[in-house]
């Protein structure tokens, strides 16, 4: 061997005796680790002397038993339906609170399902802390309220001293047991087992890291209840900021600094408490405390929600689309009645309500909502309670006359710098009712992972017709409603159209314009054709006098309309019958 071969390669070897690695529980092969870190494990009591950790339920068929909460009416939360923990995604401090289990006569139903278990029946409904079983290469732990159950996906702990609860979660949420959760289970899972391997010093147990870890839950839990997805969301917050005298450019301007505040002020509280850690378990020197900005788990913090890979420019322009997005899909909640400008939270939200039912609760609307929850999506003005006109109504209501066209063009400017393309020469309602017609039922599908409350009855590829209905305001004389009301008047405006395109075809003196109208008459034919179609099916549909029952969820209810329906496949995983 050459003399560069043959020099000391000490210096690439760790060297660690067997009985270290018994230090660990389960005795790992850990051995980069350091003497410090070690004694951790051999100095301080294993968390699992304060707390007790557990799987939760497994229902054995979460396609019947599991729901978003969103698909199901709020008037049976907490009667039959339940708060559901099931894990999610990376998101640390609070949150992930998506679903609800049927849980009626202490889960009677479900414990007759063949394959059904239950594991920590007698900590359901306390507070403790729960994390992702599946970390997918990060650890995140969340505070979790009074009032749920929890199954597998989301294993939980419940603290002896209720006190706990918040280092408990502020413990989870260091640096140190993200690193720590690689060693004690190497895949991509960390389980109630795992958990309880974890360390708990007594310097770590004292009101300033429970101070710290109370201020990181508040403002992720003011984070999550700012989307609709939340049942704890009471307004957009765009809204909630807005009064006439400030355009909404100006408002998104000191909204994006208050997020912003927010990102920074969790970064201060999520460094702090990793020092405290440090100190409490003696390891100065060897974890650093910095947090950077990609690493805060807020929605509102957009180097979290898009990643770091994008520069900070398109970041920005990212976060304004995706809030003007979101203020469309409120109006629209506006306007369908489920919420509403003059009341905080969900007005309607259970099966069958009606107007007069928004009318006892808010007597003199500033908004009024749709009469029948049917707004029309058309690609052109043919009914002046569509919802382009309709969303030009809110924004007039909301911030006032003064800045109307100001505002509006700024709707449709942040709606091109991601959802659609701009179009040259096109006015600002025109960009609007474009994206209306053509992105926001796209995005709604996304908002709700694929079980829509807002439907999308369509003609078909030209959109001669399209409309949302609101699920939880269904009845079964909606589809004659919308027959009536909109399909037939649609049908006679669409002939008188096409005659008065044939009339200025036949003056046209311009070959150019000549082949326009021409392109434009073919066009008008097809969607004519297509809606005679979608009206036959329509009838024969509304005679049917269809039935829901929003327990069965909207994968089952969806597929009740064959093809009526857009993104049948998407919803049910099946071509509509």
């Amino acid at each position: 061997m050459s003399q560069e071969k043959t020099k000391d390669m000490s210096q690439y070897f760790y060297r660690a005796s067997a009985a270290d690695f018994m230090k660990i529980p389960g005795g790992p092969v850990a051995y980069w680790i350091s003497e410090k870190q070690l004694n951790c494990f051999e100095n301080y009591p294993s968390i699992s002397r304060y707390a007790t950790s557990s799987n939760g339920v497994q229902t054995g068929n979460n396609a019947i038993y599991v729901r978003l909460w969103s698909e199901v009416s709020i008037s049976k939360i907490n009667d039959k339906w339940y708060p559901y923990n099931k894990g999610g995604a990376y998101r640390k401090w609070y949150g992930n609170f998506d679903y609800v289990v049927n849980w009626q006569d202490n889960g009677n139903e479900i414990k007759s399902e063949k394959n059904f278990c239950a594991r920590g029946e007698e900590f359901y409904f306390s507070s403790g802390i729960t994390w992702s079983d599946v970390t997918s290469g990060r650890l995140s732990c969340r505070y979790l309220p009074n009032g749920f159950i929890f199954d597998a996906s989301g294993p939980s702990a419940f603290f002896k001293a209720p006190d706990l609860i918040e280092i408990g979660v502020a413990l989870m949420n260091t640096k140190f047991s993200d690193y720590w959760s690689k060693i004690l289970n190497p895949t991509l899972h960390f389980q109630s087992g795992d958990f309880r391997k974890l360390t708990l010093a007594p310097g770590y147990i004292n009101d300033e890291v429970r101070l710290v870890s109370k201020s990181l839950i508040a403002i992720a839990k003011s984070d999550w209840d700012a989307f609709e997805t939340s049942w704890d969301f009471t307004v957009n917050p765009m809204v909630e900021i807005a009064h006439d005298k400030i355009p909404i450019r100006h408002g998104y301007q000191d909204l994006c600094v208050k997020w912003d505040e927010m990102v920074l002020k969790t970064i201060e509280l999520e460094k702090k408490n990793n020092r405290l850690f440090i100190d409490a378990y003696g390891l100065a020197g060897e974890l650093d405390p910095d947090v950077f900005s990609e690493e805060v788990t807020l929605n509102c913090n957009p180097f979290y929600r898009y990643g770091s890979k994008k520069d900070e420019q398109e970041i920005r322009l990212l976060l304004q689309c995706e809030t003007i997005e979101e203020l469309l899909s409120y109006a629209i909640g506006c306007m369908m009645g489920r919420y509403s400008i003059d009341k905080p939270g969900l007005i309607l939200a259970s099966q069958g309500e009606t107007l007069e039912d928004y009318l006892k609760q808010i007597p003199s609307p500033r908004f009024m909502p749709d009469d029948d929850a049917i707004l029309p999506l058309t690609d052109q003005e043919w009914f002046a309670d569509d919802a382009t006109n309709r969303f030009r109504e809110f924004v007039r209501v909301v911030w006032g006359d003064e800045h109307l066209q100001e505002n509006l063009d700024f709707v449709a400017e942040s709606l091109c710098l991601h959802a659609i393309k701009p179009k040259r020469g096109e006015s600002a309602l025109d960009t609007i009712r474009r994206y209306l017609s053509t992105q926001f039922y796209k995005d709604h599908m996304r908002t709700y992972k694929k079980r829509p409350i807002y439907w999308l009855f369509s003609s078909g590829k030209q959109k001669a017709f399209e409309c949302l209905v609101y699920l939880h305001r269904y009845n079964e004389g909606t589809l004659a409603r919308m027959r009536t009301e909109y399909v037939i008047p649609l049908t006679a405006k669409l002939t008188a159209y096409a005659d008065k395109l044939e009339q200025d075809k036949a003056a046209s003196t311009s070959a150019a314009e000549t082949k326009r109208l021409e392109k434009e008459i073919n066009t008008l034919h097809k969607q004519q054709a297509e809606l005679a179609e979608f009206d036959e099916k329509l009838r024969h549909f509304a005679d049917q006098r269809i039935a829901l029952d929003l327990d069965d969820g909207v994968k089952v209810n969806y597929g009740k309309f064959g093809d009526l329906l857009a993104e049948v496949k998407a919803v049910t995983g099946e071509k509509p019958q």
